[in-house]
Parts: structure tokens; C-alpha cells; sequence
């Protein structure tokens, strides 16, 4: 096979405790997943089925690099979140024999343009620009499943050392099966997927100059700042 120009670096993520990456195929997300932060953006929690958007693969930043204020926005917010990565796939996946599918999981931030976001959802437009920009995916090193598989356990941010997110994962209004097996309805899963399952309570604004950490119990941690924009 020939290219017309070089192809990009296949995205990955280190696998914890290896010498083994893990190749990224797709980002899906889920929007509005814990009681507190739906009731904080002004919504019912579960109202409805789960709300699902996606970032591009190559949106990851792994190995604690710092991360670049983005352009156009000037109202930057974190959103910690358990990732599950996905070892195999499927449509139409029943919720028992979702959890066949996970090959790990990691504490990833989904970082969102909320003015952008805020100016979309009045105008009923689509997400794109306020979730899958560059370096919009912070993400730590993947835990086997062998090793974790978190159904409660606190996910906290902190920024400057300041908590900003205190939370269970058991506060999840939806669970990870039950995400799967939603998302498996509207997509064939395949390995190499990611699924950032929703974010606590607690998200604000970040500036550039900031430093950003994030932890779930036995699944890992991640610490970056936040650098001036690319002029």
C-alpha cells in the first residue's frame, strides 16, 4: 500500500505494568452521567436514554504531557471521567456479557469548550468543535482488567491542588454495562474503542498556568499543567 503522504503515528496508550501500548480506534463519551452534574448543567437525571458524542483518536495526551490552552474558547472546563478501553466488541451486546468486552480502564479528562458547547446546544447544533479539538483528551496509563475492575471507588480532581470533583464511581446514573451495551446499538464496537463514561459534579474553568491532577482508586492517576495557547 501507498500513501500520497506520510501517514500519522497510529494513537496509543501505555498499558500499565508492560511494555505494551494499546491502539486507539475510537473516543466515544457519554454526556451527563452522574446525578450532581446533570442537576449542575440544569438537566433530569436519567430522563432519557444516555447522550453520546465522540473525539477524535488522535485528542489523547498520554505520559503526563502538559497540555495547550486551546484557541477560540475563553471558557475552558475539565471533566475527570473513568475511560474504558475495550478489548473486543460487538453490536447489539447484551449488559451480562458486556464486561467480555473490556480489556482496561484508566482516569482520562475530557476537556470542553463550554462556550462553544453552551452556543451549540441554543442553536441545536452538533458538539464537534466544543469536544474534539486537539489535546482534548488527557489520559492516564490503561489498568488490565486483570488487575481492575471498578464498579465503586472515588474519582476526585484537583486543580492547584484544590479538590474541584469528589465522587463515587457508583454514582454513575448509567453503569459501564449498561453503556456498552446502549452504545452497541448505535455502533459496532471493536477493540482499540476508549468510552469516557461522564463526569462528576464540580467542573469550572481552568486558565492557562494551571496544574491538573485526577485519580480513581486502583485505577490510576494523571498530573499535567495547562500551557498558553499556540499563538
Amino acid at each position: 500500500m501507498t500513501f500520497v503522504f506520510e501517514a500519522e503515528p497510529q494513537p496509543a496508550i501505555p498499558v500499565a505494568g508492560s511494555e505494551q501500548y494499546f491502539p486507539v480506534r475510537r473516543i466515544y463519551c457519554v454526556g451527563q452521567n452522574y446525578g450532581e452534574h446533570v442537576r449542575e448543567m440544569g438537566g433530569d437525571p436519567k430522563k432519557s436514554s444516555p447522550v453520546f458524542f465522540s473525539k477524535p483518536a488522535n485528542a489523547i495526551v498520554t505520559g503526563n504531557r502538559d497540555v495547550n490552552y486551546p484557541s477560540g474558547t475563553s471558557n475552558l472546563h475539565y471533566e475527570a471521567e473513568l475511560v474504558v478501553a475495550l478489548g473486543g466488541g460487538g453490536s447489539n451486546i447484551t449488559a451480562e456479557a458486556a464486561r467480555q468486552c473490556i480489556f482496561g480502564y484508566a482516569i482520562g479528562i475530557d476537556f470542553t469548550r463550554r462556550d462553544l458547547q453552551a452556543a451549540a446546544k441554543a442553536g441545536g447544533k452538533p458538539w464537534d468543535a466544543a469536544k474534539g479539538f486537539d489535546q482534548s483528551a488527557p489520559i492516564s496509563a490503561i489498568s488490565r482488567v486483570a488487575s481492575v475492575h471498578p464498579e465503586s471507588g472515588r474519582i476526585w480532581l484537583s486543580v492547584n491542588d484544590e479538590v474541584r470533583q469528589d465522587a463515587n464511581l457508583s454514582d454513575m446514573i448509567w453503569s459501564v454495562p449498561e453503556i456498552i451495551a446502549e452504545l452497541s446499538r448505535l455502533f459496532e464496537l471493536k477493540a482499540g474503542d476508549l468510552i469516557f463514561t461522564g463526569t462528576p459534579s464540580g467542573v469550572s474553568a481552568v486558565v492557562a498556568g494551571d496544574r491538573i491532577k485526577a485519580g480513581i482508586d486502583e485505577v490510576g492517576e494523571i498530573e499535567f499543567s495547562l500551557l498558553p495557547a499556540i499563538s
